[in-house]
């Protein structure tokens, strides 16, 4: 069974629910809903999210007035979901399942997917498999495979290079993990730590400091060796067929994004015949940036797609 759920103060998020559902393979996965009661009268939107990440991330969506019903999961081995029974079971072919475990759970027979980061891989490789549980994909800071060749974007390195880079830095952090996760598990995290972050490049200033101090605490409760296998994992992940499609799709990326590349997202989008590109100024967490705006152009493709 799952571990205690994760350590973020869930009391100040009333409106956030989680639930222990099963997987197909026997894997355990804590998913979580920000309509516990039913009340939200919008969308159903099934969010895949960033490698690793959590609700808290997306302070909007926690909003009870945000007008979209949204639920999701944690994944293996992180936030209170178990690690699978044989540890290569972290692929986003095994993502896939647990998305579709999740959405039969809360009765969601076909859904429009948000993608975040990695999470962007999952609901593509997801539409192409089962194109009808899919009625559109709203794609934020990530690719339809093969992320880490367009990782290191604003360097403008050449894919391989940009791979080699960044899959051995993770390769390096899974057998230094156990020396790393001591540290990184501790760290305070608060308004002083989120500002620093906000000004390394890695994140650009955000609209609100406590709220994403509590989302990047969370998602340093994960020991590093299981993140970086997790990213190795998902690293092997190609391209999706995007001829095969045929949805409305909507790519939303950030110029100085070094985690998921401007330029990939917009050639992508080029190569669907119903999908529109977006780029903004900011960083790989443009939802903690510019949140009203995410939020704005997702209703506006919810309203898209309904129609």
């Amino acid at each position: 069974m799952p571990t205690e759920p994760a350590s973020a103060d869930q009391a100040e998020h009333a409106h956030l629910a989680f639930r222990d559902i099963l997987s197909d393979d026997g894997t355990y996965l804590r998913a979580w809903t920000n309509d516990p009661d039913g009340l939200i009268d919008g969308p159903t939107v099934v969010l895949c999210n960033g490698l690793g990440t959590n609700p808290y991330l997306w302070p909007k969506l926690l909003d009870p007035d945000c007008g979209v019903r949204v639920v999701s999961w944690n994944h293996r081995g992180v936030g209170g979901s178990d690690r699978p029974a044989d540890p290569r079971n972290v692929e986003i072919q095994h993502f896939v399942e647990d998305g579709l475990s999740v959405m039969d759970h809360f009765g969601i027979e076909r859904a429009v997917l948000m993608g975040w980061s990695m999470g962007v891989n999952t609901m593509f490789e997801m539409a192409y498999r089962h194109p009808e549980r899919v009625s559109g994909l709203f794609a934020m800071c990530g690719v339809p495979g093969d992320t880490f060749a367009t990782m290191l974007g604003p360097l403008h390195l050449p894919h391989f290079v940009a791979r080699a880079v960044t899959v051995n830095a993770c390769r390096i952090a899974k057998y230094a993990g156990w020396l790393a996760t001591p540290v990184t598990t501790r760290l305070p995290i608060g308004d002083r730590a989120v500002r620093l972050i906000s000004h390394s490049g890695l994140m650009f200033p955000v609209a609100d400091p406590a709220a994403t101090a509590v989302g990047l605490g969370e998602f340093l409760t994960t020991p590093v060796d299981w993140y970086a296998h997790l990213a190795i994992s998902t690293s092997r992940h190609t391209r999706v067929s995007l001829s095969s499609i045929h949805v409305p799709c909507r790519f939303v990326a950030a110029s100085w994004d070094v985690l998921a590349g401007a330029r990939d997202m917009a050639s992508a989008a080029a190569r669907i015949e119903d999908a529109d590109y977006i780029e903004l100024r900011g960083s790989h967490f443009l939802q903690l940036e510019q949140p009203e705006r995410i939020h704005e152009l997702l209703l506006e493709f919810l309203a898209k797609v309904d129609d």
